[in-house]
């Protein structure tokens, strides 16, 4: 791509070319206040579009004003949060001393040469090695590691959702340092009469409870816990939870079109070995088709007409159901169950999920920000998303919801 100069010549000439996954942005002219916002455009794009890693080729550059260090060092800020970063290729002298006047220099790697660069990023012969993997219009990154088989557990039961039957007694006391990764219907609070009212869809990642209370104005709720917080509490109606070690790493990115849940549960079944696995993930959304209860389905709630919730007498008075997508480029961070043969599994695992479905999941909508490409940084940028980012939602996925990048922690169950 070339950004040309205008009629007065005031544009710098920016030109981007892609050499074994590095994106190059090769510049020449002014970097002054006139042309600074066209380079913080076509950076942003560049990260907007899923880059992670951008090499500057500055040799042409005669001129740079501390504004246009503003540009770097602000988008340089996004990239770091994601683990990439900008690097400077060849900088001129003029430049190379603005970066040594402004501190800036120790805020950059910057290389002499191109070969520099790249023999740079060749990396350590010794550091971890990922598969590249094509499957179904979906590149893969994949890193193995040595892991057991985790454990499932089902909490509560199913059975009155659909009655709006639940009471008390149904209720289900999780502690967090038992729960790792899960989804249900969910609250929190001390007494039932105090959370009753407050159960919604729910999401468990690294033992923190994010939940979308099925009221008239939801906001969600959460509580970040670490495993040394042993005295907090979980409630559920219904739910299942996964626990254990990661045995697959992965990075995801569509080649062509958005990658829908379905399909990727597909692609991963390909390579996990094992029947049923627990998936953890992190995406960018090409556009959410996610569900919530409207109202709790506790017994006082039960529809006066005797129909269940799902009748079409009465759905609409208890789920919020989507008519298209939404939530367009935020960040999903979610947990659920993958299953390869339904058939295969207890009747207990088989109604974890809905007839002809072999995905459940959960997500939180957090705002959006870049995420990392590696697949080694995903329990890092795991606990970044959810300790910092801010949250919208949570929602039942469905198979159609689709992503454009991501990354995914596996863990296999036994059967």
């Amino acid at each position: 791509m070339v950004i040309p100069y205008d009629e007065e010549g005031y544009l710098i000439d920016i030109a981007i070319t892609e050499e074994n996954g590095l994106h190059w942005v090769r510049l020449q002219g002014r970097i002054d206040s006139i042309t600074a916002p066209d380079l913080e455009k076509c950076l942003n794009a560049l990260v907007s579009g899923g880059q992670r890693l951008l090499a500057l080729d500055m040799r042409a550059i005669h001129y740079m004003s501390s504004l246009g260090l503003r540009v770097l060092l602000t988008v340089q800020k996004q990239l770091k949060k994601a683990d990439g970063e900008i690097m400077i290729c060849q900088p001129t002298t003029s430049v190379l001393e603005l970066f040594e006047m402004s501190g800036f220099k120790m805020l950059f790697r910057i290389f002499s040469t191109r070969e520099a660069l790249q023999a740079e990023l060749a990396g350590d012969p010794n550091a971890i090695r990922e598969e590249r993997i094509e499957i179904n219009g979906i590149a893969l990154r994949c890193i193995r590691k040595p892991a057991g088989s985790g454990r499932l557990t089902v909490i509560g039961s199913q059975e009155k959702l659909a009655s709006s039957r639940y009471e008390v007694l149904d209720v289900t006391t999780v502690k967090a340092t038992d729960i790792q990764y899960g989804t249900g219907l969910a609250s929190l609070g001390d007494s039932f009469d105090e959370y009753r009212l407050f159960f919604g869809e729910a999401v468990i990642l690294n033992h923190s409870l994010f939940f979308y209370p099925a009221v008239k104005r939801p906001a969600v709720d959460f509580m970040l816990c670490t495993q040394a917080q042993t005295n907090i509490a979980y409630r559920f109606l219904h739910g299942f939870s996964f626990t254990g070690s990661f045995s697959h790493l992965l990075s995801f990115e569509s080649m062509e079109h958005p990658v829908d849940l379905d399909l990727l549960s597909q692609a991963l079944g390909q390579i996990i070995p094992c029947n049923l696995f627990g998936l953890v993930f992190l995406a960018e959304s090409k556009g959410v088709w996610g569900m919530h209860l409207k109202q709790v389905p506790l017994a006082e709630n039960r529809p006066v007409n005797g129909k269940d919730i799902f009748d079409s007498q009465n759905f609409s008075d208890w789920l919020n159901f989507p008519v298209e997508p939404a939530d367009i480029n935020h960040i999903l961070a979610g947990a659920g169950l993958v299953v390869k043969n339904p058939d295969l599994e207890s009747s207990a695992v088989q109604g974890l999920f809905a007839k002809g479905s072999r995905v459940h999941c959960h997500a939180g909508v957090f705002s959006m920000e870049p995420l990392s490409k590696k697949p080694d940084q995903f329990e890092n940028e795991l606990k970044r998303v959810i300790a910092e980012l801010p949250v919208s939602k949570v929602q039942h996925l469905m198979g159609q919801s689709r992503f454009h990048h991501g990354m995914v922690g596996i863990i296999e169950l036994e059967s």
